[in-house]
């Protein structure tokens, strides 16, 4: 058996899984048939609870666990410091976004957030397999309170020398992230996080070198050949969220689903456009336009969240493409509209034959 096999092989058993694969943490698609779905096929099934409070989280693990449940990963933000506002920007901002959706109140910018501590402690409270983190590193007693709980601690990293940190602050395996994801970047510093975007496999065999810790690589990997490039690099699991979009438990929209069938890897681009975070999305007219010369500038996380929310709604409830948050990684077209549970068993194979073993 290829040594990479092995290792992910140890791996899953370490973590109760039957395949070294894990669902990515979006929050914009908190649907239990398809976590469910990974779980069932054998992977590692997540929850991207950013938005959720803590009874809207823990009500979500029960609806997990009656539909039949398996292991799990919760993800959380660690905040950002408080942004710095700007009237004048954001009016100028409002009166670019009325025209490409509804009017945009005065108050829209005042987007709220949930309390993090209680949220982790909600988490915490439910023993998932891990709690998730990105954009930073939990605290020492959070790190603690995890442990104490038997919750491993997954660290979302998109740099060497953020995978050094988390190692430092007690991670028990870090996440590294290639630019080529879908969604928001984790990284640690927002304003980096474009000019610090460095692909999958040229970051994943020097975090690998650097920590002792198990990795698990995330980002571009949509079939059984980058899975399996990604275990020759040293990962001991992968991770995948845009490819799993596609199958029908996703429950996004028609037209963002349509559209990552034939989406090809340049159709995308890194945009502040939403959220005001660093994400890579589909290359719309929207984004576009926020980009233009002369377009005043995204608000910081979560102003620009909070400004944008009235067009993202109505592009969602219109079916609206050009308009919607439509993230999409850049090898989205190498998905399939298959079964979720399916799709990922067949990943599996595909990695497998790549390295040379049998496929079970």
């Amino acid at each position: 058996m290829h040594p990479a096999l092995d290792r992910a092989n140890g791996f899953a058993q370490q973590h109760g899984l039957r395949l070294p694969l894990l669902m990515a943490l979006m929050a914009g698609v908190p649907a239990v048939p398809l976590a469910r779905a990974v779980a069932e096929a054998g992977g590692m099934a997540a929850l991207g609870a950013l938005l959720m409070s803590p009874k809207q989280l823990t009500d979500w693990v029960t609806q997990f666990r009656d539909a039949g449940g398996g292991p799990l990963q919760i993800n959380l933000w660690v905040p950002d410091p408080p942004p710095e506002r700007n009237v004048s920007h954001e009016a100028a901002l409002r009166n670019f976004l009325a025209e490409h959706g509804p009017p945009v109140s005065a108050q829209a910018g005042d987007a709220p957030l949930q309390d993090f501590e209680q949220q982790c402690a909600a988490l915490l409270s439910q023993g998932p397999s891990a709690l998730s983190t990105v954009m930073g590193l939990l605290t020492s007693a959070l790190a603690q309170a995890a442990r104490r709980a038997g919750v491993a601690w997954f660290a979302t990293v998109t740099s060497v020398e953020e995978a050094l940190a988390a190692e430092a602050a007690g991670a028990d395996v870090v996440v590294a992230q290639g630019a080529e994801a879908g969604g928001h970047r984790g990284a640690f510093v927002a304003r980096d996080a474009d000019q610090r975007a460095v692909g999958l496999f040229a970051l994943l065999p020097q975090v690998v070198d650097a920590v002792r810790i198990p990795v698990v690589a995330t980002g571009g990997i949509a079939d059984g050949r980058g899975v399996a490039a990604a275990l020759v690099l040293g990962a001991s699991a992968v991770q995948v969220g845009t490819a799993l979009l596609r199958c029908p438990e996703s429950g996004i929209v028609p037209a963002w689903r349509h559209a990552l069938s034939s989406l090809r890897p340049e159709g995308t681009r890194l945009t502040r456009a939403f959220s005001g975070r660093w994400g890579r999305a589909i290359d719309t007219a929207y984004v576009r336009a926020a980009a233009a010369p002369g377009v005043p500038a995204p608000a910081p996380y979560p102003v620009q969240r909070g400004l944008t929310a009235g067009m993202r709604k109505f592009a969602d409830s219109s079916g609206d493409l050009q308009h919607l948050q439509a993230w999409a990684g850049q090898s989205a077209g190498l998905g399939a509209a298959a079964p979720a549970a399916d799709w990922v068993r067949q990943l599996w194979r595909d990695a497998q034959l790549a390295l040379g073993g049998a496929a079970i």
